[in-house]
């Protein structure tokens, strides 16, 4: 539980963030905790749209997922099955969703969103597709600038790794070996450093709690 000061030193931060976010074309919001997120999520998407997910941890700790299986549209559920062709599929059909929801690795003060992938599931609607991008932060992932973003994920892709019981060198050091093995999860990045050519298309759910990793 944070205290009430981190709470406010977050609550301060987000200002900042959402009127940068604002002058890049990205519509914002903030909510103090994980209890308002799927309100606000539900009022982005239509009823009957088609959405699709990117693979979050912080989607699952907010409860949209679950809350996505129950609404009324139709949910491209990539947690939904282990069959190789199936989820190719739906990463296909990803592309001709209404919506994308993932989170981010890191988002600078600035606005700036950077993403890490490996098959690029994430990446690849983020940039193109999907005529909406709901993005949910908590704001642990809210950082300085862009050489603490690269700081950020070379950090948090070894616990990805971890929790995706991959078996790629850095689940063993604890750091990022920038190694070539096939299940490596950092084979793509992506920097969005403005939106202003597709206003409204991108929308960041800033969350006062830290979420995912």
């Amino acid at each position: 539980m944070r205290s009430k000061l981190w709470r406010w030193k977050y609550e301060r931060l987000s200002g900042v963030l959402l009127e940068n976010l604002s002058q890049m074309g990205i519509a914002g919001e903030f909510v103090e905790d994980t209890d308002r997120v799927v309100e606000v999520v539900e009022k982005l998407i239509p009823k009957g749209a088609t959405v699709a997910v990117g693979g979050s941890l912080t989607l699952q700790q907010t409860g949209v997922i679950d809350f996505l299986r129950k609404y009324e549209c139709d949910f491209l559920d990539r947690h939904a099955t282990t069959d190789a062709e199936e989820l190719k599929s739906i990463f296909r059909a990803t592309f001709s969703a209404d919506c994308f929801l993932s989170s981010v690795n890191a988002l600078t003060v600035k606005g700036e969103i950077v993403q890490l992938d490996g098959l690029g599931t994430r990446v690849a609607p983020m940039i193109f597709g999907p005529e909406k991008v709901i993005l949910i932060v908590g704001m642990n992932k809210v950082v300085p600038d862009l050489d603490s973003a690269f700081k950020r994920i070379k950090t948090i892709a070894p616990m990805n790794a971890r929790r995706l019981k991959l078996h790629t060198p850095c689940v063993t050091t604890g750091i990022c070996m920038e190694c070539n093995s096939t299940q490596r999860i950092c084979e793509s990045y992506a920097i969005i450093r403005d939106a202003n050519a597709r206003r409204e298309r991108f929308t960041i759910i800033l969350v006062g709690e830290d979420l995912g990793l």
